[in-house]
């Protein structure tokens, strides 16, 4: 079968980034991106945070801001969809433009500045959808609260309990002084703040942290000394990183902002191996950035992943990625003798 994308990318890329973003997803809310056969094996379900999932492989946030397509993502086989970021009320974001692809590194850079609807959004399209499917929520702050730690609060109340897990984004570079969360105390105080909110649910969902690939080594032992003292459910290692490879070829490639995609890959892969280790294994990571294949997904896997996510991939490559990554993965799995997904993960610490 000839995969659609193969015309439809090319198309779309030749358009802004944000105005190709807007038509597919208006694409997908109107049934319009076909459907790739469904990779149903059971060699990649897995269970994480007492969620069954039917595969490890996620939907990063920043591709569902608002909360409007998760259905129609899960559709496309991904095991878990993540939205957002969502702050509490509306921004416009950073001024445009904001998101260059960097066509011949498979990367992505953004500037987009936590630009979202806001929580009177995102809560009604994730209170009226059938609770089917694993979808998480991504909380930022908006970029003119002094508190910081209130917005996650805020975040916390309004969608705590729409979502399987709820992740705090302190990561992301296109904020300021968002990641200066990630230093201990600060750190130590949001998540404080974040889980007394959370106890006044009726079902709190798993807590999760996102972090920065561009941490020190101090930081990391500080981010799992925390962690795993705080009692989280886990963390995602990591998000876009403001660092350029020296291999980049684009004309973008020193343009302000995230760096995402597959030049991401090395580093986050290599911190997401320090954070397991840091953590001794004992706290689920979810490891992204750079995947574009099955072989990367299991790298993932084997340096301490429990379920993994992409986004960037997705502009070069189009939704039958997601199955041809599943098939490879599950392949990669039987070759090396595992039973499934969590006898793999961490299996290069062994």
């Amino acid at each position: 079968m000839i995969d659609p994308y193969r015309v439809a990318g090319p198309l779309l890329r030749a358009l802004d980034p944000e105005r190709a973003h807007g038509l597919a997803i208006k694409a997908l809310q109107r049934g319009l991106v076909p459907r790739p056969a469904p990779v149903d094996d059971p060699i990649l379900r897995t269970t994480v945070w007492g969620r069954d999932f039917p595969n490890p492989i996620g939907l990063a946030a920043g591709f569902d801001k608002n909360a409007e397509v998760p259905d129609a993502m899960l559709a496309l086989g991904f095991g878990f969809v993540e939205i957002g970021s969502i702050t509490p009320r509306a921004q416009p974001g950073n001024p445009k433009p904001r998101m260059f692809r960097l066509t011949e590194d498979e990367g992505v850079i953004n500037r987009l500045g936590f630009n979202c609807e806001g929580l009177s959004a995102a809560v009604p399209r994730l209170a009226a959808r059938a609770r089917v499917g694993i979808v998480g929520a991504n909380l930022g702050k908006n970029k003119d609260t002094a508190d910081a730690a209130s917005d996650y609060e805020s975040g916390t109340a309004a969608l705590g309990r729409y979502c399987d897990y709820l992740v705090c984004n302190v990561s992301s570079p296109n904020t300021p002084g968002l990641r200066a969360l990630q230093g201990k105390q600060p750190l130590q105080d949001l998540i404080t703040r974040v889980q007394r909110m959370l106890a006044t649910l009726p079902h709190p969902p798993p807590l999760v942290l996102k972090i920065a690939p561009d941490i020190t080594d101090e930081d990391k032992r500080d981010i799992a000394e925390v962690s795993l003292t705080s009692g989280i459910a886990g963390l995602i290692v990591g998000n876009t990183t403001i660092t350029r490879p020296p291999t980049l070829q684009s004309r973008y490639r020193d343009e302000t902002g995230g760096l995402s995609g597959r030049p991401l890959f090395a580093l986050s892969t290599k911190v997401l191996a320090d954070m397991y280790a840091a953590t001794g294994g004992r706290l689920p990571l979810v490891g992204t950035g750079g995947i574009a294949s099955g072989a990367d997904a299991y790298a993932k896997i084997r340096a301490g992943a429990s379920l993994v996510q992409l986004y960037s991939a997705l502009v070069y490559q189009g939704p039958a990625l997601i199955g041809r990554i599943a098939r490879d993965l599950a392949g990669l799995l039987r070759r090396d003798g595992f039973a499934g997904v969590a006898d793999a993960v961490g299996a290069d610490h062994r």
